[in-house]
């Protein structure tokens, strides 16, 4: 019985409010929708990305160990289009043996190497973070949209007493009550956008952080001359097994 008068009163409400009102509330159930189908996409992305990580570091790992650049190169232009630590690592070794190839020294390579990885890292960010302005937008307006709906309300409410040509709390009392609804559903909406913006940001930076990490010790390998250039040696891929082990939850 409970939950039909709830339904009732909550139907009550809905046709009660003039369309401004009804307005501000679609926003607002739109701007939450679109909120949780960023953060739902973005654990994914992050989690899928851990897997296929996982995945490639074990496939590139006899190459790496061997030096074997070429072998390496090829494995991960394979996975480059799921993994972003397989991009970085093709990136990086594409580049250094291409500069090497046009007579370039192994360090003036490795500096070329280091300047395409953190063009590459800043195309991967804008990448990462799609999505997340939805959050920040919709956790800075959404309170101002629902203050909106709730001076509307109240406009509606004082329209109401003016046409009965009077009236005192039991009549203007509910009507207000009923348009401060909608400023706590502006908060309820955009609470949860503010703090789910900056808990992915912080799990997406630990990421790009991860995958800068993952780069920078690629390019000290191939200037040290442990990998690359026709030669062959062992090359500790630590980093890259760090990175594949992130959590992404």
């Amino acid at each position: 019985r409970e939950e039909k008068a709830m339904d009732l009163d909550l139907m009550e409400m809905w046709h009660a409010m003039n369309p401004v009102v009804k307005t501000a509330v679609v926003v607002l159930t739109i701007q939450g929708l679109w909120g949780v189908t960023v953060t739902v996409d973005r654990l994914l992305m992050l989690f899928m990305s851990k897997r296929r990580s996982k995945q490639f570091a074990k496939e590139v790992s006899t190459p790496m160990e061997q030096g074997d650049a070429i072998a390496a190169m090829n494995i991960a232009q394979e996975a480059s289009k799921k993994s972003h630590l397989a991009r970085f690592i093709y990136e990086g070794i594409k580049t250094f043996e291409d500069n090497l190839a046009l007579g370039m020294g192994r360090d003036r390579a490795a500096d070329f190497t280091k300047r395409n990885l953190e063009r590459t890292g800043e195309n991967l960010s804008m990448s990462l973070n799609k999505g997340l302005a939805v959050l920040a937008t919709t956790g800075s307006t959404a309170p101002f949209v629902g203050l909106l709906g709730t001076v509307f309300g109240i406009l509606g409410a004082f329209k109401v007493i003016g046409q009965e040509g009077g009236g005192g709390l039991s009549v203007i009392g509910p009507l207000i009550g009923e348009a401060l609804y909608i400023t706590g559903y502006g908060l309820m909406v955009a609470i949860p956008s503010v703090m789910l913006f900056n808990w992915l940001s912080g799990k997406i930076s630990k990421y790009e952080a991860g995958l800068a990490n993952a780069g920078s010790e690629l390019v000290d390998q191939l200037e040290a001359g442990a990998i690359g250039g026709g030669v062959t040696g062992e090359v500790d891929v630590a980093t890259a097994e760090q990175i594949s082990a992130m959590p992404a939850e």
